[in-house]
């Protein structure tokens, strides 16, 4: 399963931005946001950027770090 800009209600922050979880259940009614695990079973993830800025290729932009949420 994947969350993109293309997921279908897919939630986004005041500030544009948006969070994706990744669990066996998601947080309250944050369904399109969650990419769903298996307890037990590992999982990675994966970036993929079309058409990045020149923020990504001069390194004032990166990804924010993967947070526990409980």
């Amino acid at each position: 399963m994947s969350v993109g800009s293309q997921t279908k209600g897919i939630k986004a922050n005041a500030d544009g931005s948006v969070d994706v979880y990744f669990g066996p259940k998601p947080p309250a009614e944050m369904e399109s946001n969650r990419v769903q695990t298996i307890p037990g079973k590992g999982w990675y993830t994966l970036l993929r950027l079309q058409g990045p800025l020149e923020s990504w290729f001069n390194k004032t932009w990166k990804p924010g770090e993967i947070e526990l949420v409980q």
